[in-house]
């Protein structure tokens, strides 16, 4: 009595058991499965077992097996997945294992999973089943017998659909970008008014990993009181004593102006204090350029990051205002290695709307690119959200492009719905932010004072990669 998996049924489909009457010595069930890490990780995130030598192919190559090898209960897992959903199916109880195992399973085999009635015990209705994984050369990998006590009556019932699971990378991808900084040098930096847990722990974290120096300046014993009642050690730091934020602001811009620092970060006082400080025309940081802030969002459902501009320093930008954001975000993507950045100018529609400016303004900073107004990007807008990073919307709606659906940058109209889209993408998409703001004479490492101490030495990331693209620049070949 073969029986394919439940596996392979539709799910919601009718299903029915095998009770212990039916059951006959050498009926069988079997699934055939190819292994991938996926399996392993999602069988790891039940458990709790993150042995590296499941889930880490670095460590796993210095291992006995040299390969990433699935958990040994994964294939019970698997066996018993049988027993519940096939034979004898609803309704059956467990009641001892005994498995033996015999070679490793590895990512990409092929391995076949296949219980057999052995023996029937009438007066217990308790079944023992013959137990095995072969693999796809016929070599066994585990054999044993499972004993089950088998339900005693027909069951007959809608099948339920299995949950499904999403894997997330988020800590992957944190680790990936925080490698990018690896081996440069840390970015001293001014960090304004670090006066609440996120705002020091995030300076602190990120200078303990080496991405900055930091030169805390703020009220000099509120931050040591702070320091003492999260367990820093803000000791091996440079503290500048001001008596109130916006001292804390222009002390900091000072300096930067001083070549003391490299960088700015803002710490737990407003934008519009710190930023009020940078923009001043005698003492502050502006340059010819106009300041706009750009968002790295790596997202794990698309293919590669995204840089959104501008969501925190430009309000309602108008034409030229645009065309130096986008200027900032190309030269922000080439720093991080992208040659010809795909830009996509974001409205509500893909078609030119002389009552939608957003529109009208996409279509000038389009032709400014082709006069070499804009250098170093292709661009197109304007773009809807869905044509921008979707193939399959851009080609339902007939848009030919070769920004649309492949975007690197989105360009927002305007603030509003910049902040809208970039804290959707963190706190619904799980994106890892990191926020920064370009134009100015050194990065400033903007973040909100909701953002925790990963969000922050992400950003420093961004700050240490731009720190050491300019001194490229003023560096004799």
């Amino acid at each position: 009595m073969p029986h394919s998996s439940s596996l392979d049924k539709f799910c919601g489909g009718i299903i029915e058991n095998h009770p212990f009457g039916e059951l006959k010595v050498g009926d069988s069930a079997s699934v055939t499965r190819t292994v991938t890490i996926d399996d392993l990780r999602l069988f790891a995130a039940a458990t709790g077992d993150a042995n590296p030598t499941m889930l880490d192919p670095e460590f796993a190559d210095s291992s006995i097996y040299r390969e990433v090898v699935a958990h040994g209960m994964w294939s019970g897992a698997m066996l018993v997945n049988l027993l519940g959903s096939e034979l004898p199916g609803l309704g059956t109880i467990l009641v001892d294992q005994n498995l033996r195992y015999l070679r490793p399973i590895t990512v990409g085999d092929t391995v076949t999973f296949k219980i057999t009635v052995e023996r029937k015990y009438e007066r217990t209705q308790h079944v023992l089943f013959d137990a095995e994984v072969i693999l796809d050369s016929g070599l066994r990998a585990v054999t044993g017998t499972l004993e089950v006590l088998a339900p005693s009556e027909k069951i007959t019932r809608q099948q339920l659909c299995v949950p499904e699971a999403t894997l997330s990378t988020r800590d992957e991808r944190v680790q990936r970008f925080f490698a990018l900084a690896a081996g440069m040098e840390p970015v001293s930096t001014a960090v304004v008014h670090p006066c609440d847990a996120e705002s020091l722990r995030g300076a602190v974290l990120a200078a303990e990993r080496g991405l900055i120096r930091p030169i805390l300046v703020g009220p000099a014993d509120r931050i040591k009181h702070l320091a003492q009642s999260l367990s820093l050690d803000i000791s091996p730091y440079r503290l500048v004593d001001t008596p109130y934020s916006q001292e804390s602001a222009r002390l900091a811009v000072e300096l930067v102006r001083k070549g003391d620092a490299e960088a700015l970060m803002k710490g737990s006082l407003h934008t519009d204090e710190m930023m009020s400080a940078v923009v001043d025309k005698a003492t502050g940081l502006r340059t010819s350029r106009r300041l706009s802030h750009v968002f790295r969002m790596d997202v794990q459902t698309y293919a590669k990051p995204l840089l959104i501009t501008d969501a925190a320093i430009n309000i309602y930008p108008d034409l030229m205002a645009k065309a130096d954001i986008i200027q900032n975000a190309i030269d922000l993507a080439h720093i991080l290695g992208l040659k010809e950045p795909r830009v996509a100018i974001l409205s509500a529609v893909e078609t030119i709307n002389p009552k939608i400016q957003s529109t009208l303004d996409a279509a000038a900073l389009c032709k400014m690119a082709d006069r070499g107004q804009i250098k170093g990007g292709l661009l197109d807008g304007p773009l809807a959200f869905d044509n921008a990073i979707s193939i399959e919307a851009a080609q339902t709606k007939g848009i030919k492009s070769a920004v649309a659906g492949l975007a690197d940058i989105l360009v927002v109209p305007d603030l509003e719905s910049g902040n809208m889209v970039a804290k959707q993408l963190e706190y619904l998409a799980s994106a890892v932010p990191a926020g920064i703001v370009l134009g100015a004479r050194v990065p400033i490492i903007l973040t909100s004072r909701a953002d925790n101490a990963e969000t922050r030495m992400a950003s420093c990331v961004l700050a240490v990669l731009i720190a050491d693209a300019n001194r490229k620049k003023i560096t004799p070949e």
